[in-house]
């Protein structure tokens, strides 16, 4: 206390004409409209560099939970689209009405593990039971195809991507219903074959591949990639093509986990026709 009285006294001079000199300044700013305005527009200039710089310190250290609120968002628009896209209209001839039924849900999942290196490849990611993920659902980004949940834990997931030898799905022409299965090759990350693509498809270089809705995993129309080279067998009538993919399976951050609400249904009633079969 006694340093603080000291400083006080050994600067009197100073602080007194410090005190006196903001006085004057008020009373010039407060009796002059032009001063006054100057005053502001430098004080509201300050603020707001200073309230920006807070603002874009706090927008920074909330990416994560603004990347989250974006992937809930395009989940959202994703299953709108579907709506107009997938849904199933029933007419009911008697009564005339429409009846719409959503078929497809989509959850957004974090990607904590990609090897793509390898022959078996796995993606793990950071969804599971608790969110009602389950083996089976296809998982997509918004470029196109991953693969589909092959195991589920509470928390987690493992995909079995297109990149790995196991993986099979039916695929077909954007411009057609000319349809073959897609399987990888193990070799390029970068580069799937469609094979058994019948030869009345008349593919050409540069047509886009996509899924064709045959499958009870993925809707029709996930984008898959476009003709990069494609080989005839004149022997079995049947294309084999090289497709390059829209994803970059060595850079995946988000992906999007769809559910198909009647796979069980369609499950059950093909099991059911091929034992009739038997």
């Amino acid at each position: 206390m006694q340093q603080i009285i000291n400083f006080l006294i050994r600067n009197k001079n100073f602080l007194l004409f410090a005190f006196l000199f903001f006085i004057s300044l008020v009373f010039t700013i407060q009796s002059h409209s032009y001063h006054k305005s100057k005053f502001i527009n430098s004080a509201n200039f300050l603020s707001g560099g200073v309230y920006e710089s807070a603002s874009t310190i706090q927008d920074y250290f909330h990416l994560k939970t603004y990347n989250q609120q974006l992937l809930e968002e395009n989940a959202r628009l994703r299953e709108n689209d579907s709506k107009l896209r997938s849904r199933v209209i029933q007419f009911d001839s008697l009564t005339g009405y429409n009846t719409l039924e959503e078929q497809y849900t989509y959850t957004p999942a974090r990607v904590i593990k990609n090897s793509y290196s390898k022959t078996d490849n796995i993606i793990m990611l950071k969804v599971g039971k608790r969110d009602s993920i389950f083996p089976g659902m296809g998982v997509i980004t918004s470029q196109g195809i991953i693969g589909f949940i092959e195991k589920t834990s509470t928390k987690y997931s493992t995909v079995l991507p297109i990149l790995n030898g196991n993986f099979k799905t039916n695929v077909k022409l954007r411009s057609s219903n000319h349809s073959g299965t897609l399987e990888w090759n193990g070799e390029s990350p970068n580069i799937m074959t469609v094979v058994d693509m019948q030869e009345q498809a008349h593919v050409k270089i540069g047509d886009t591949i996509e899924t064709s809705g045959q499958s009870a995993i993925f809707p029709k129309g996930i984008p898959v990639g476009t003709i990069e080279n494609f080989t005839l067998d004149n022997s079995k009538n049947f294309y084999t093509l090289s497709v390059r993919l829209f994803n970059d399976m060595t850079n995946l951050g988000h992906v999007y986990v769809i559910e198909n609400k009647d796979k069980e249904e369609i499950t059950r009633l093909e099991n059911s026709s091929t034992n009739e079969e038997e």
